[in-house]
Formats: C-alpha cells, sequence, structure tokens
C-alpha cells in the first residue's frame, strides 16, 4: 500500500504565451468561419490538444497540396518556410499565421545576419518543424548542428563571417556549450544576447532544477514528440532523479512509486493544465496526502493574436 507521497509542482509549467496563442487563434478561426479549419502539421506538439481540435473540426495535414483551395489554413506555431508562404499564396488558400513571435525573431535576426554577408549556424535539432522553418527563411547557407563533436567538424567559407541562432525550445544551458565551442573555434563570429533565448523554455528548465533537490522522481507531463518536453525529462535524469515523460495520467505506473516519496510534477509549453491537474488526481488516488505548489517566476506574457482575427476584421477583410 502507498500513503504519505508527496507533490511538488513546478512553478511555471505548461502552456507558454505562444502556445496559447496559436491555440486561440485555431479556436477563434473555427468561430469565425466554421469547420473545417486545416493546420499544417501539428498547431502545437501535444497529442490531447491536436486530438481535441481534430474533434471540433480542425484537419491537420503534413502538406498543403492535401489543402482545397480557398481554404482557410493555420501555419502552427513552429513556423514554416518562405517557400510554404509562397506557395499557400499561389493555391489562394486564406492563411493565418499563428507562428509564435519568438520564432518570428529568430527568423528576422537570422535575416540580418545573412543581409550582413554572414554565413548562419543554427543550433538546433535537424528535422524539427521549427528548424526546418527557420532554415527555410534564410537566403543562403544554414549549418544545423547541436554538439560540441559537430561544431569541431564544421567547415565554412569565410571563418570570419559567421553568425548563429538557436532553435526557441532548447535553452541557455541547452546550448551553452555548442555556443562556446563556436565562439572558440570561430572568434568573430555573431550571435543574439542570451536574453533572446525562448523565456519559457528557460524558466520551465530552472523549476525542475530548483525542485531537484526536493524530490525523488520527476514526471513531465507532454507528447514524446514536444522538444521542450522531453529536455525536462533529460534535465531530471541528469540530476540522477528517476524521470518519466507522460502524455497522461493514463501513462503513470504505480511500480515507479514508495511509500513516503516525494513527486515533483512539470509540464512542457505545449501541455494544457487540465492534464496536470488529472496527473495530480491519480497520485491522490495512488496516496499522496500533499499537494504544494512551488513558489517560482510567475509569467505574465501575452502575444496579439493577428490582425485577421481581431473582431473588426474578418480574415480577407
Amino acid at each position: 500500500m502507498l500513503y504519505d507521497m508527496q507533490v511538488l509542482l513546478a512553478q511555471p509549467r505548461g502552456f507558454c504565451a505562444g502556445v496559447d496563442r496559436a491555440i486561440e487563434i485555431v479556436e477563434r478561426a473555427l468561430e469565425l468561419y466554421g469547420a473545417p479549419v486545416f493546420v499544417l502539421h501539428e498547431i502545437v506538439h501535444n497529442r490531447y490538444v491536436v486530438d481535441d481540435l481534430s474533434r471540433r473540426g480542425v484537419k491537420f495535414v503534413d502538406s498543403l497540396d492535401a489543402v482545397p483551395e480557398g481554404a482557410v489554413t493555420i501555419f502552427s506555431a513552429h513556423g514554416v518556410a518562405e517557400e510554404v508562404v509562397q506557395r499557400g499564396v499561389a493555391r489562394k488558400l486564406r492563411v493565418i499565421d499563428a507562428t509564435c513571435p519568438l520564432v518570428t525573431k529568430v527568423h528576422l535576426q537570422a535575416q540580418l545576419y545573412r543581409k550582413d554577408g554572414r554565413e548562419v549556424v543554427l543550433i538546433g535539432h535537424p528535422g524539427h518543424p521549427e528548424v526546418e522553418g527557420t532554415r527555410g527563411r534564410i537566403d543562403g547557407p544554414v549549418h544545423v548542428l547541436s554538439t560540441v563533436e559537430e561544431v569541431e567538424r564544421l567547415a565554412v567559407g569565410d571563418p570570419d563571417k559567421l553568425a548563429y541562432v538557436t532553435q526557441t525550445t532548447l535553452s541557455v544551458d541547452d546550448t551553452r556549450e555548442v555556443i562556446d565551442a563556436l565562439v572558440r573555434r570561430f572568434p568573430k563570429i555573431k550571435g543574439p544576447e542570451l536574453k533572446d533565448i525562448c523565456y519559457a523554455t528557460q524558466n520551465r528548465q530552472n523549476a525542475v532544477k530548483e525542485m531537484s533537490a526536493e524530490i525523488e522522481l520527476l514526471l513531465v507531463v507532454g507528447s514524446q514528440n514536444s522538444s521542450n518536453s522531453n529536455r525536462l525529462r533529460e534535465l531530471g535524469a541528469r540530476k540522477h532523479i528517476p524521470s518519466h515523460l507522460i502524455d497522461g495520467a493514463d501513462q503513470i505506473e504505480s511500480a515507479w512509486f514508495r511509500p513516503g516519496m516525494r513527486i515533483g510534477v512539470t509540464a512542457g509549453a505545449s501541455a494544457p493544465e487540465s492534464l496536470v491537474q488529472q496527473v495530480v488526481a491519480r497520485l491522490r488516488e495512488l496516496g499522496v496526502s500533499e499537494v504544494r505548489e512551488m513558489q517560482g517566476e510567475r509569467e505574465s506574457i501575452t502575444f496579439r493574436l493577428p490582425d485577421s482575427l481581431q473582431p473588426s476584421k474578418p480574415l480577407g477583410a
């Protein structure tokens, strides 16, 4: 029998401002234009969110070729390449861009570096939608890498004309070693201020680091394809804490726990709070007697919806 277990809830956790905005964009589009609304790729990387929106009439597609001409089409929070934008225009799609403003900021910074004649290094994971979208916004060579070993093997045209930007779902901690290696090898390389790294990714990792001294097991609510959720689980593991990435309460295994255990619970930036509360409810069933929320940074950032979704400006007006 499990008993007297304690839960410490991370603060902050769950939805960030960019995810809140992206989901609100889809919901607002459904209200204004009705189903179906098409979304290129998953609006955010969370199974629950995608399944819920699908039931309400959202069609998630992997290619614009699957979208009927003229249909309402939303680009996901991860951003898309310029070529995708142009294809949408050519097919007369009624496009709404849900790209996170912090991702757009990376696009603009990379473009400025390119206009300055610099080759761009993109620190991130090849194949991730955000990385592919950023790569497709830069007119010229882009070197995608994520390890110090890749930095050592990097071949460039002019070592004195380099710049780097980073995938937003990586934190300062995730990128520090790679950036240090780039600066050692290419002393004249340019890069953004560390404060320009996504605040949400860093804040959620800081919360896990802070709680790690108090917990014996970590549960991260988030989907397997969520980059920032995976980083949270990896952070717990690096602290030598058994750590599990779960989509929801149904994936909790009682064998993970023992009487009196102190359990940390957090959620990736694309995981809704409702899933966290379902996890807490399941843990109470298993014997949790105390749930406490840690003191942490309260986030108040919000991002404005696109003009086309403002009440006085319907799409196409």
